[in-house]
């Protein structure tokens, strides 16, 4: 064989091999933890640069195609790219252990879309295995009920010319959105077993994130989300998602994340949620864990003067638990951060401090008992 001849095989081989390796790499890469995506990348010097692409990729969108936009991160204070969790659309049930989800693909080197075919043949109890932002959540949570309605809003208009029809699940109450802070703001919308289709303006909660939003790093905070643009008064922004646990298993996951905390720069995203019933002699009590698994509201750091987001309990008829939601309590700019109150009880003097910067900064974040 001639020496030229011998190079083109060469070459040829090589070909190959690099597009099995990209192949391979492809179906493997984006179910790395960055730990182990690190690890593989100082293999070689080709793994190094899909490790790369994959990084990128991962840096372009933190909600990994699972919403309307692209959310991506930026971050000008350290060379961290991104912050690794798993991504749910809405509520899902937690348990004792390992999350539910241990693993979930993120930076496919080809189009973003191939997350969403990949995941269209795993089994519907998966987070983001179909396009109905409802059917994460559990069925464990949702009851075979809802209105029988074509057009929610059409019905609605019937009944206030003096017919007796009207959409049960049309209770919604924007006005709430200027109330006084002490005011218990819940609403409610159509569910999943109800007739309408997700584009019935009874489901402003349930189509996900349609605004364009940003995780910003900050040299004190931490992460941080922001409005990639203008954001109307009374605007849906999105939901806290994550991890609906039992009470116990809330306060055990709490210990071992304060235990985290004081020895490293862990932050935690559990939050409790309480809802007063009608007599306001009792309430019922929501834990939701974002901390593993969860969406971008758990980049939203805290105000103590309120912030810009209202917090609404949103009510969808046939689940049997709320969903808590954040709404612009006011326009809010291109670039501004999103904050609200964590709550106003400290029971820890000593506890986190606060960066916020408002004029009514308590310098120490809540810390009420989970």
């Amino acid at each position: 064989m001639s020496r030229e001849a011998k190079r083109i095989c060469d070459c040829s081989r090589i070909e190959d091999e690099a597009e099995l390796l990209f192949e391979c790499a492809e179906l493997i890469f984006p179910w790395l933890s960055p730990s182990n995506l690190a690890s593989v990348s100082s293999t070689c010097k080709t793994l190094h640069q899909i490790s790369r692409i994959i990084t990128t990729r991962r840096a372009s969108d933190a909600a990994r195609s699972f919403e309307m936009n692209p959310i991506p991160f930026i971050n000008c204070v350290d060379d961290q790219p991104y912050f690794y969790f798993i991504y749910t659309r809405s509520q899902i049930l937690g348990f004792t252990g390992s999350p539910p989800l241990a693993q979930q693909p993120w930076g496919f080197i080809t189009s973003p879309t191939n997350i969403k075919r990949s995941l269209s043949s795993r089994p519907s109890s998966d987070t983001g295995s179909d396009q109905n932002p409802m059917r994460s959540i559990s069925k464990m949570l949702e009851l075979d009920s809802g209105c029988d309605c074509k057009s929610c809003s059409q019905s609605h208009q019937v009944k206030e010319v003096g017919e007796s029809e009207c959409c049960t699940c049309s209770t919604i109450r924007p006005e709430l959105l200027d109330s006084s802070p002490e005011t218990e703001m819940v609403m409610t919308e159509c569910g999943p077993s109800c007739a309408c289709g997700l584009d019935c303006e009874y489901r402003s909660t349930l189509r996900g994130i349609s605004i364009r939003l940003t995780i910003v790093k900050d040299r004190r905070k931490g992460w941080g989300l922001h409005a990639a643009q203008f954001i109307r008064h009374g605007m849906f922004v999105c939901e806290y998602a994550g991890e609906v646990l039992t009470t116990e298993e809330a306060r055990s996951r709490h210990q071992k994340y304060d235990e985290l905390a004081s020895i490293s720069q862990f932050s935690s995203a559990l939050l409790v949620v309480r809802e007063h019933l009608p007599s306001r002699k009792a309430c019922l009590r929501v834990n939701i864990d974002a901390t593993r698994v969860g969406n971008v509201a758990r980049f939203i750091n805290h105000s103590c003067d309120g912030g810009n987001l209202s917090t609404v309990l949103v009510r969808n008829s046939g689940l049997l638990l709320p969903r808590l939601c954040f709404f612009a309590s006011r326009d809010i700019q291109e670039g501004e951060e999103l904050t609200f109150s964590y709550g106003d009880v400290r029971l820890r003097p000593n506890g986190l401090q606060c960066f916020c910067s408002s004029s009514g900064c308590f310098g120490v974040l809540p810390s009420e008992q989970t």
